[in-house]
């Protein structure tokens, strides 16, 4: 028979006729319950550092170091040899300080650090812990015999509890499951019976009156009720303590759980590459429930950085996340945050992700970009990206040789559209223009909106020019002229074309936009609903315009403005009753400019404003200081009428000048009057409140409507100079100031002959009974500081100071 069959036959003989079964069904299952509490112990210790760490390993070596002595001394106490037996205190309490000591020292190595030398050399100091304990026991053990040892049957006990003690380590892993936990104690037990009962069949005791078992030492009974209630208390506080740690630990989780599954960033839990943990959000972004994705890698496989090169913690970055079902790969921005937080050797290496999802921002980002650069009432390119498209064609014709041309749009009569059918019906217009140019040129050429009613048209095309430009500009003058519906009614269209050539009208995209706007006003000042090429000469004649406008803005701000008085007198006895002011401009290098050659530039440029605001604070100071009380008329340009804040701006030069309100006379024309009819007649109304005079000017040129005169109470009708200085040259317009003379006398409204040039004139005017004349016949318009013989006189006739021959213009704010 072998040795280790020898050994067999040993154990089993020894395990069935010289123990208590009964008491080893009690050790046994103490040394499990003991071994599964030590697991459960060892994988809390795991994840802790520090002092916690220390307080985990201290139970777990006591609970471990216990259950293993108890285990062995219940199994004494179940060994029956047949003689009288007992145990030295002495020897028992050592075996299980050193059982306790083996224990920690194995559990702390094994812990360190997740290696299979770690395991093997744990798994060795608890199975030499678990011989220590057992060979120390044995030597406390006393009965009347000699104890005879079987040195190879020791030797193999001692190999029996290593490896299972190296087993259990290397099969629990981490021992972050109760399977594993199981598994673990499982084998750490086996070794540990394994060991006991192969060291006990290693001992033959040779019978021996004359050893005596001292009366004074413990008895069976009484050594098995204090090691299994002391155990019993270990145990049950080791497991009470992993209990409350876990409670609180779920508890804490559960908590975290929620919060986490409540922000809107997805949440990911990653270590050594693998998802750990994660929220609803990145679920539901992932496509799959959260026990699909525990243990999948994610950097690299599920989600793609960018830029991984800046992996630094905190730093934001962005990539792409691919579903778990497939489809598309969802835009992601990613933070990153490392969880050790040094106490915990299982957060080690523990990277929490936030993830958001970017596919709102991205269409957000992408709906603003496309908002920079579209127009948002027709959707075509705006000015914004004018520029880039039209540099991008001419870089396109330069290296094709295609041709391009620049088209410059203007619907004629838009603001008329728009102001009789309302902002609706304006938009509508511009819509249906947007859809007609469109229509008209296929890609690579295309269509933008510059602002209000102008368009811009970039043809690239492959024929001859300007052949194709002015094709192109035909058709679409006959597309824009066709009228459409909105709402049940027609609306007319027209427009009017300017159009440059590259390379001849410019080589870069400012100077084809600005050439074609120059040819477009050629084509408005020929007529409008015609195509204008650029000519070279055009150039000269805006930028003189230009310059113009340039020197009115600093010359308003430099005081370069005069003011000219010409005076009315009444028809009756020629004595001078008022003066109209007149505005004119002393340019520091040009001279003195008349008003027909820069009021239209103010229009233009938006200095119209400030123009007439500065006319009416000079003339109504000048007449306030005038001795006698002469009315003082200012002329209203089309704008000044429209503005909802020109009655405050009369009140607060009244009242600043001192001016009486019944020596102010404002003039306007019937034509301004049609821009925003009801507006300006609710501001004539309201200056009509504040005591100031109205008259007409021009009567005759614009609508000579009646019902503009019903509609309000002037106080005044000017007839044009036009008519006036044709009296008995012209029969008809003899027959039209005899007309408007008696019209004014039935609608007791005072009438003022414009232009009156010879004694002819006045006598025939005074002969209709016209209330007061101005012209060259009365006087010309002069300075304030040449007014004073007729401000300071009592009286005055039709004799005039000479004041100087420039003709009066009636173009004045």
């Amino acid at each position: 028979m072998t040795l280790v069959g020898a050994c067999v036959l040993k154990f089993l003989t020894c395990l069935t006729t010289q123990h208590d079964l009964r008491l080893l069904v009690v050790a046994v299952l103490v040394c499990m319950a003991g071994c599964f509490t030590t697991f459960r112990l060892y994988s809390r210790m795991r994840g802790a550092r520090g002092v916690v760490r220390a307080a985990w390993l201290l139970l777990t070596g006591l609970v471990a170091g216990s259950s293993v002595w108890a285990t062995h001394f219940i199994a004494m106490v179940a060994f029956t040899p047949g003689l009288k037996t007992g145990y030295s205190p002495t020897g028992t309490l050592l075996s299980l300080m050193i059982a306790a000591l083996f224990m920690a020292s194995g559990f702390a190595v094994a812990s360190a650090q997740r290696s299979t030398t770690n395991d093997l050399t744990g798994g060795l100091l608890l199975g030499l812990g678990v011989a220590a304990m057992h060979y120390t026991g044995m030597s406390a053990f006393v009965t009347q015999g000699r104890l005879v040892w079987e040195h190879a049957t020791v030797g193999l006990s001692a190999i029996l509890g290593v490896s299972g003690a190296v087993a259990a380590l290397a099969a629990a892993g981490s021992a972050r499951t109760t399977k594993r936990q199981a598994l673990g104690g499982g084998l750490l037990s086996l070794g540990i019976i394994a060991l006991h009962f192969t060291g006990m069949s290693a001992i033959t005791i040779i019978p021996d009156t004359s050893i005596e078992v001292p009366d004074q030492l413990l008895s069976g009974a009484m050594l098995t009720l204090a090691v299994g209630s002391i155990t019993a208390m270990i145990i049950l506080g080791g497991l009470g303590a992993v209990a409350i740690e876990s409670q609180t630990s779920r508890s804490a989780l559960e908590r975290i759980r929620r919060l986490a599954n409540a922000a809107y960033e997805g949440l990911v839990v990653v270590q050594s590459g693998k998802i750990n943990d994660a929220n609803a959000a990145f679920c539901e972004l992932a496509g799959a429930p959260l026990s699909e994705l525990i243990g999948r890698p994610l950097i690299g496989a599920m989600l793609t950085i960018e830029d991984s090169g800046s992996g630094h913690e905190g730093v934001r970055r962005e990539g792409r996340l691919q579903p778990v079902g497939g489809g598309r790969e969802i835009p992601v921005e990613v933070f990153s945050r490392l969880m050790d937080d040094g106490a915990r050797i299982e957060t080690s290496g523990l990277t929490v992700l936030a993830i958001r999802d970017l596919r709102e921002r991205r269409a957000a980002e992408e709906k603003i970009r496309y908002l920079a650069e579209h127009d948002g009432l027709t959707g075509l390119p705006n000015r914004n990206s004018l520029q880039a498209r039209l540099a991008a064609a001419i870089e396109r014709v330069e290296a094709s040789g295609e041709s391009l041309s620049v088209f410059c749009i203007d619907l004629d009569h838009f603001k008329d559209a728009n102001d009789q059918h309302g902002h609706q019906a304006g938009d509508a217009i511009l819509v249906e223009t947007a859809r007609r140019l469109q229509s008209a040129v296929q890609s690579p050429s295309f269509v933008a909106r510059l602002g209000g009613d102008e368009f811009i048209v970039a043809q690239v095309a492959g024929g001859d020019q300007p052949a194709a430009a002015a094709e192109l500009s035909g058709r679409l003058l006959e597309m824009l002229s066709a009228p459409m519906v909105f709402e049940g009614q027609d609306l007319s269209l027209a427009a009017s074309l300017g159009v440059s050539l590259y390379p001849e009208d410019g080589r870069a995209a400012e100077t084809l936009m600005a050439n074609a706007d120059m040819a477009l006003n050629r084509a408005k000042e020929s007529g409008r609903g015609v195509y204008r090429f650029f000519k070279r000469e055009m150039d000269d004649s805006i930028r003189e315009r230009r310059n113009l406008a340039r020197d009115l803005r600093q010359g308003i701000a430099d005081g370069e403005l005069v003011v000219h008085y010409q005076p009315l007198a009444r028809a009756a006895d020629g004595e001078v009753c008022g003066f109209e002011a007149l505005v004119r401009w002393k340019h520091p290098t040009r001279g003195m400019i008349p008003p027909l050659d820069f009021i239209t530039v103010a229009e233009e440029n938006g200095l119209i404003g400030a123009l007439g605001d500065w006319v009416l604070r000079r003339a109504c100071a000048d007449a306030a200081a005038w001795e006698k009380p002469l009315r003082i008329a200012v002329n209203l340009s089309p704008i000044q009428l429209h503005d909802p804040d020109l009655p405050s701006l009369v009140h607060e030069v009244l009242i600043t000048s001192g001016l009486s309100p019944s020596r102010l006379e404002l003039e306007i024309t019937e034509s301004a009057l049609f821009k925003d009819y009801q507006r300006a007649l609710d501001n004539l109304r309201r200056l009509k409140a504040l005591g100031v005079r109205i008259a007409m000017d021009d009567f005759g040129t614009g609508f000579s409507s009646l019902s503009t005169l019903q509609s309000f109470p002037f106080d005044k009708i000017k007839i044009d100079k036009s008519f006036v200085e044709n009296i008995h040259r012209h029969d008809r317009a003899t027959v039209i100031v005899r007309a408007v003379l008696g019209l004014g006398r039935s609608l007791e409204i005072p009438v003022v002959a414009e232009g009156v040039e010879t004694e002819e004139q006045i006598l025939f005017l005074r002969g209709e009974q016209c209330a007061e004349l101005q012209g060259y016949a009365i006087g010309r318009p002069a300075p304030v500081d040449a007014l004073t013989a007729w401000t300071v006189a009592v009286a005055s006739t039709i004799a005039e100071p000479d004041v100087g021959s420039a003709r009066k213009v009636k173009r004045s704010a």
